[in-house]
């Protein structure tokens, strides 16, 4: 895959942290040394990601990273120089670098996820507003004749709340049929997956009726479990279904995303999650395809017409900085020993790690086998705590916060209630092994 560059910034960006980068700049060598000398690297040492989070609260654990993510300052910094850039003068910002600055943001994106072209990447404010523009497509089918009333869309039980939302709003108004793939819980490999996915495609063939959509999660949340995407995308391809959609508002920073290898038609990822950057902002990946029919924005503005990323790229006025400091974020992670790759199998083994640990101590279990694990992980809460509501999870939860001040995510199930542990770089991972301990 092709190494994703920050070189050929646009001009209104300096340097995001001009002392750090100074440091670095030193420690990695003198640039006037003989060619001869190999030059020394410098990765972020522990101070220096803790100046990075410093504005964190120093009360809170923040262990629940898959809501809100985390920026770091250098990051923040050089997102407050592109809002007083354009408070200072919007004319100028708006005709001379906003456009420019999202096309390099763009094709840093494209370079991450091995995407074709850059004209395939389009950047908004999440995942689920690149939900809503592919549903809104589908549902344009079904209202203008294109799909006959009762042909299906198919998604998992365990897709994201808000993505289960935009079908229903969408597709279902719009007399599609909609097929939920129910998984089991707790999940012991891919192939329960796989049986089941494909149940529900047969199930949204009978009678004659097509699969005009199948809605795929790369990781899901709540239970967090990695998919087996690729493999469900080939089954969509031979079994005739129309489009695949993958929402993978987890995956850019927590996974592996590559669009050559997945396949899919469309991928949606927010990049503030586990990606480094500032709220809110994700792609929408659209292979280029003659059977993809072109999406719009559902914010019409200016821009209508001209392709997707021409339209997502001015939605009125609004803060654009999220979108423009990804050149930014790219310096920032390659500060770390193997840039993304090195953080996301540190996080997922340490995250693996602790789980086991805690499941030992409190004599429970994970809620999926670790290679079905990302930089998330279940663990089955101690029978002694007597969870068994909603209304319980949200009560411990709450407790943990304010006397222990831990922000842990917690979900039920009929079958059992597990913490959902999620990690947050490098920072948290060292806050988490202290913690850990103590839990022992």
């Amino acid at each position: 895959m092709p190494s994703p560059s920050s070189t050929s910034s646009p001009p209104p960006i300096s340097n995001p942290n001009p002392n750090l980068m100074d440091q670095t700049h030193h420690l990695n060598g003198d640039s006037t040394s003989p060619a001869s000398k190999k030059p020394k690297l410098a990765f972020i040492t522990p101070a220096e990601i803790a100046a990075e989070f410093g504005h964190h609260d120093p009360a809170v654990a923040r262990i629940n990273n898959g809501s809100f993510g985390s920026c770091p300052e250098s990051v923040i910094q050089a997102q407050r120089r592109w809002q007083l850039r354009y408070l200072a003068q919007p004319d100028s910002f708006y005709f001379n670098h906003l456009q420019s600055g999202i096309l390099h943001s763009r094709t840093i994106i494209k370079d991450l996820i091995n995407a074709d072209h850059v004209d395939e990447v389009s950047i908004v404010d999440n995942a689920t507003t690149a939900a809503a523009i592919v549903l809104q497509q589908a549902a344009w089918g079904f209202s203008e004749s294109k799909f006959e009333r009762g042909d299906a869309v198919v998604m998992l039980h365990y897709a994201d709340g808000a993505v289960k939302k935009s079908i229903e709003a969408y597709v279902t108004r719009a007399g599609g049929h909609v097929i939920e793939v129910p998984l089991p819980f707790p999940l012991n490999s891919n192939e329960e997956i796989v049986s089941e996915f494909k149940k529900a495609l047969e199930l949204g063939k009978a009678n004659g009726r097509r699969v005009r959509l199948a809605v795929i999660d790369h990781i899901t949340s709540m239970p967090c479990v990695v998919i087996p995407v690729k493999e469900l995308v080939r089954i969509c391809r031979e079994e005739g279904v129309d489009q695949v959609f993958v929402d993978a508002a987890h995956s850019i920073g927590c996974s592996e995303v590559d669009m050559k290898d997945i396949g899919a038609d469309y991928y949606t990822s927010n990049l503030h999650k586990w990606f480094f950057c500032p709220p809110s902002i994700a792609f929408l990946y659209c292979r280029k395809s003659p059977k993809n029919v072109e999406l719009h924005h559902p914010v019409v503005s200016h821009e209508y017409g001209n392709g997707l990323a021409i339209e997502s790229a001015w939605i009125g006025t609004r803060d654009y900085s999220p979108q423009l400091v990804v050149p930014a974020v790219l310096d920032f992670v390659k500060r770390f020993e193997g840039g993304i790759e090195g953080i996301k199998k540190r996080n997922h083994d340490t995250v693996v790690e602790m789980g086991k640990m805690l499941a030992e101590a409190w004599g429970t279990h994970l809620g999926c086998p670790p290679e079905m694990c990302a930089s998330m992980v279940m663990i089955g809460l101690p029978a002694c705590l007597g969870i068994s509501s909603e209304k319980d999870t949200l009560k411990l939860r709450t407790h943990l916060r304010e006397k222990f001040g831990v922000e842990w995510m917690i979900i039920t199930s009929s079958e059992t209630q597990l913490i959902n542990l999620f990690l947050m770089g490098l920072l948290v991972i060292y806050l988490l092994i202290d913690e850990s301990d103590e839990a022992n």
